[in-house]
C-alpha cells in the first residue's frame, strides 16, 4: 500500500539511524485502512522540534524555513495533506521540504570545506549536519515519488528515484527501497542482487 510505505517512511524520518526496507505494494483504495494507528505512531516518536524555550535565535524556531525543523514541519503537513488524498498540497509541501534539505546541505558543506585543516572539531560537526540534511532531503524525495505513484504518474516517481540511487548508491536500505520501486513500475526489470554488501552511509 502507498500509502502504507509513505507513512511508514514518515516515521523513520525523525530517526537518523533508523530505516526499514518495505517490499511490497497492493492497490490505492485500501490506502487509507492503516493511516490512523501508524500516523499517531509516527507523531509520538517524533522530537519535538525546539525543547529549548529559552533559545531564542530566529532559525532555531519552530516557524523558521531554512532549518531542520522546518523541513520536518513541512514533511508533517504533506502526511496530513496525504491523508485527505490531497496530494496536489502534498507534492507541494515535499517538494519545498527538499529544497530545504538541499540548500541546508549544500551550505553545511560548503562551511565544512572552509573550516577542514582549520578548526577540525568544528568542520566534523559541520559534515555530520551537511550528510543529516543530505538524508532527510533523499527521505523526502522517496517519500515524494510515492506520491506521484499514489497520482499514477510514473514518469514523475521514476527520475526521482533514480536521484536517491545516485545520491544514496544502491547498497543502503534507501537505496535499495528506491529501486524496488523501479522495478515495481516496471522501469528496471531485474532485481537487485542479494549479494550487495549492506551500507548507511548515503
Amino acid at each position: 500500500m502507498i500509502l502504507e510505505l509513505f507513512i511508514e517512511n514518515y516515521s523513520m524520518l525523525f530517526s537518523y539511524s533508523s530505516r526499514a526496507v518495505l517490499n511490497s505494494i497492493a492497490s490505492l483504495p485500501l490506502l487509507l485502512a492503516m493511516t490512523m494507528g501508524l500516523s499517531a505512531q509516527a507523531q509520538s516518536t517524533a522530537p519535538s522540534l525546539n525543547t529549548n524555550t529559552n533559545d531564542l535565535r530566529p532559525l532555531v524556531q519552530d516557524t523558521s524555513l531554512l532549518s531542520m525543523q522546518g523541513g520536518r514541519r513541512l514533511i508533517t503537513e504533506s502526511l496530513t495533506s496525504v491523508q485527505s488524498q490531497d496530494y496536489a498540497t502534498a507534492v507541494v509541501k515535499l517538494q519545498q521540504a527538499r529544497q530545504v534539505f538541499n540548500q541546508l546541505s549544500n551550505l553545511y558543506q560548503r562551511l565544512f570545506t572552509s573550516f577542514s585543516g582549520i578548526d577540525n572539531r568544528t568542520a566534523d560537526v559541520l559534515r555530520q549536519s551537511a550528510v543529516e540534511a543530505a538524508e532527510m532531503r533523499d527521505q523526502s524525495t522517496y517519500q515524494l515519488a510515492l506520491v506521484h505513484r499514489a497520482q499514477n504518474q510514473p514518469e514523475l516517481a521514476v527520475p526521482l528515484l533514480v536521484q536517491i540511487i545516485s545520491s544514496q548508491n544502491p547498497t543502503t536500505d534507501l537505496g535499495k527501497k528506491a529501486y524496488e520501486q523501479l522495478v515495481q513500475l516496471g522501469f528496471v526489470s531485474s532485481t537487485a542482487t542479494n549479494s550487495l554488501p549492506t551500507s548507511t552511509t548515503p
